[in-house]
């Protein structure tokens, strides 16, 4: 059976028992892994708070340059090139995920606090709400998946995964045509559409933290390595950034109808 997240970080070959190495934990062919060494939620969990303070010191290190006068461009660019490369790298080594998740939340902060800053100092009061935006809906997804009243099963996993896979195609298709010729695409700008598209951006982002509780639940069932705490802990992060900044989009084009 597949479990598929559509996050483009947690994948099914990561969370797969067969496929994840475990060469550190194996003598003559023998598998030796105790509790100890075994991911679990209550880990993956401190490890998500952790990546989660350590991407809010970033936001803070920009977003105090932008208020103060200095340039903070160029932390900003550097810190969302860096923490792309650190998860595309992590997505090929999750071994290596304990010392790049870290740092992936550090640079990924850079990036969050300079973009953060822009739109602040365009729509004041736009980052609180987009903040507590993505905080509630984080947790209304966090009890709705403990206590089973949505079930990822193949189905719903299958449309989660078609509509993300549909919105990066179109935001790439967008982006490529924007760039050589006068085109703006439709979820520019503030109208009615542009909204549209957001909100439903935005619903796509949140049924993928569902994928991602069930990729992390999975992940501990079959009883993968410790180090997976942090891969699955900088997932679950990488889609929280993305559900963050798309509400600072929405918000942002309610703003500007004012």
């Amino acid at each position: 059976m597949n479990f598929n997240s559509k996050n483009p970080f947690l994948s099914n070959k990561r969370f797969s028992s067969n496929a994840v190495s475990k060469s550190s934990e194996q003598v003559h062919g023998a598998q030796i892994i105790d509790y100890n060494q075994e991911m679990t939620i209550s880990g993956t969990i401190n490890k998500t708070a952790i990546l989660f303070l350590l991407l809010c010191a970033g936001a803070i290190l920009t977003w105090w340059m932008a208020f103060n006068g200095m340039n903070a461009m160029l932390p900003t660019i550097g810190g969302a090139i860096i923490s792309l490369i650190l998860v595309i790298i992590s997505a090929f080594k999750p071994q290596a995920s304990p010392y790049l998740a870290p740092g992936y939340a550090i640079f990924e902060g850079l990036f969050i606090g300079g973009i953060s800053a822009i739109f602040e100092a365009k729509f004041p009061g736009i980052v609180l709400n987009a903040v507590g935006a993505t905080l509630v809906t984080f947790l209304v997804c966090l009890g709705l998946y403990k206590f089973k009243i949505v079930k990822v099963n193949e189905q719903f996993r299958s449309i989660v995964i078609a509509a993300t896979l549909a919105i990066a195609t179109y935001y790439l298709i967008s982006w490529i045509v924007s760039m050589f010729t006068s085109f703006t695409p439709v979820h520019h700008g503030n109208s009615l559409m542009s909204i549209g598209i957001s909100v439903f951006v935005i619903i796509v982002a949140a049924l993928n933290l569902f994928l991602d509780f069930d990729q992390i639940e999975k992940g501990v069932q079959q009883r993968m390595p410790k180090f997976m705490e942090w891969y699955g802990a900088m997932g679950l992060v990488i889609t929280l950034v993305w559900l963050y900044i798309e509400f600072l989009r929405l918000l942002s084009k309610f703003a500007s109808r004012d």
